[in-house]
């Protein structure tokens, strides 16, 4: 069937604030379910989202004005099972208290509670706009919060899917789904959450971080950058070319994790050019009317991609346009915003797409010399949210992880690290900050309070109120004496042994 238009209205600032305090009030009178409850909560929005996957495949692809469903399916909608699987298996443990070792020389035994912050808001993006509010709500669910899910207006058809389906499985004391235009975000950004997790662009996290800042919320950014991919003097240069080419397409590159430019060495750029080509037509043979093409989400994006690559080939970059000949002149595609598989060559340095994340399937070619020259290229500037390597593991590879900064490294193949449960994902700098997935996201949204005991007959506090005797100032000196003329040997020691 095809779906209808979905128009964007806008919330008001009352009932966001009225669905604040429902969960607030909800969660005041279970501040930690049990597990039970918690898994059982899990598994409603599980099944929420599953039971209406189909549709929100269709609403996706219309959302974008084309994306298959097996896309949408295989990333957005069933893309997060595996950790959520991993999050179940795992809760117990996961909530049960932690010992540490007690204070005073076993005076004060300690433990540490893992504690529901409250509620939780979560900003999604429209890019992957259904697994990443779903994962992250999983989570907070799993962490024992109640949530609140503001939707990307980008996307309303699939808003509209997703609320509905929610709605279907939980109570809006439980999670609520949210969707309206900016001044809805504005106004859910207001809120005074326990936690608020945002997914987006550096330019609007900014805007959250501010707005959250005001509340004293603590946040949790999930950003981008520009993600290099370097090609080792070692490496295959046709199966590096067909790796990147692959990373480069997922999503028709939209996608934070996908590599924006590429470095490889001199003597073996034609040999890549043509590997590279020779995979993206591998991928797709034909682009224009091809349905396994995924189009730019919207008008303003489309511009914004073919004026990054337009402003690149003013400044004297060379353009590689990778569909069959017979297309060429019938692309790119406004009225479809199906942009083709681009390489930009020679690529001056103030071209503006050297300094702009490019969501689009084009990608930025450079060479070196030596590799050091690209490991010096992608140390500097801005921390990306994923470096790339695609070669052995070397000492080139081992100076690239010394040298450079990213929220995540994959050596020979893209976004190893977002699939792997038991690490974090999350950015650096201006691609993030916090981490979620696994047991990381259940200590984002959980507290960690420790609780000490002290069942003694002296007081603590004792030993630091009036009267401040000779005795305890003697006893003080002497033993900042100690700790100073124990400092002091051991930087002794350590300059002779240098």
């Amino acid at each position: 069937m095809t779906m209808a238009t979905e128009s964007i209205v806008d919330v008001a600032p009352a009932e966001l604030q009225r669905l604040l305090d429902i969960q607030r009030a909800a969660q005041a009178a279970d501040p930690i379910p049990d597990a039970a409850t918690r898994r059982d909560r899990i598994d409603r929005l599980v099944a929420a989202v599953l039971e209406h996957a189909s549709e929100l495949a269709e609403a996706l692809d219309a959302d974008f004005g084309g994306r298959p469903a097996t896309t949408s399916m295989e990333l957005d909608i069933l893309g997060g099972l595996q950790t959520i699987a991993h999050d179940r298996e795992q809760l117990e443990a996961w909530m049960a208290p932690t010992a540490v070792p007690a204070a005073m020389g076993g005076a004060i035994p300690t433990f540490v509670q893992n504690r529901p912050k409250g509620v939780v808001g979560i900003i999604g993006p429209w890019n992957f706009p259904v697994v990443l509010v779903f994962l992250p709500a999983v989570e907070a669910l799993a962490a024992g919060n109640r949530v609140m899910i503001k939707f990307s207006d980008m996307t309303p058809r699939t808003g509209a899917v997703f609320a509905r389906a929610v709605a279907s499985r939980m109570s809006p004391d439980e999670v609520a789904v949210i969707n309206g235009g900016l001044q809805t975000a504005t106004a859910f950004s207001d809120l005074r959450f326990d936690h608020l997790f945002f997914t987006g662009s550096p330019k609007v996290g900014r805007l959250v971080a501010a707005a959250a800042g005001r509340n004293l919320v603590p946040v949790t950014l999930e950003l981008g950058g520009k993600n290099p991919a370097i090609v080792a003097p070692d490496a295959d240069i046709a199966d590096a070319a067909a790796r990147i080419a692959a990373a480069r397409l997922v999503n028709s590159g939209q996608v934070c994790l996908s590599p924006d430019y590429a470095f490889v060495p001199e003597s073996n750029k034609q040999a890549f050019i043509e590997a590279y080509q020779k995979a993206v037509l591998s991928y797709l043979p034909t682009f224009l009317d091809n349905p396994d093409v995924v189009s730019i989400i919207n008008d303003a994006n489309y511009a914004r991609v073919t004026g990054l690559v337009e402003d690149a080939k003013a400044k004297g970059a060379a353009e590689i346009v990778i569909v069959p000949e017979a297309e060429k002149d019938r692309l790119p595609d406004a009225g479809s915003r199906r942009f083709p598989p681009t390489l930009l060559l020679d690529t001056p340095a103030d071209a503006e797409i050297n300094a702009e994340e490019i969501f689009g399937p084009v990608l930025v070619l450079h060479t070196y010399s030596h590799v050091d020259e690209a490991i010096g290229y992608a140390a500097v500037g801005e921390h990306p949210l994923s470096s790339y390597w695609y070669g052995g593991d070397t000492d080139d590879f081992q100076r690239f992880l010394l040298k450079t900064t990213s929220g995540a490294v994959s050596r020979n193949d893209f976004g190893l690290a977002y699939v792997n449960d038991a690490v974090p994902f999350g950015g650096v700098g201006m691609s993030g900050s916090g981490a979620y997935h696994g047991k990381a996201g259940f200590d984002t949204f959980s507290h960690q309070r420790p609780v000490a005991q002290h069942d003694l007959p002296n007081v603590l506090a004792s030993a630091f109120v009036p009267p401040l005797t000779p005795e305890r100032a003697d006893g003080v000196a002497a033993t900042a004496a100690a700790v100073l003329a124990g400092t002091t040997a051991q930087l002794q020691d350590q300059g002779g042994a240098g």
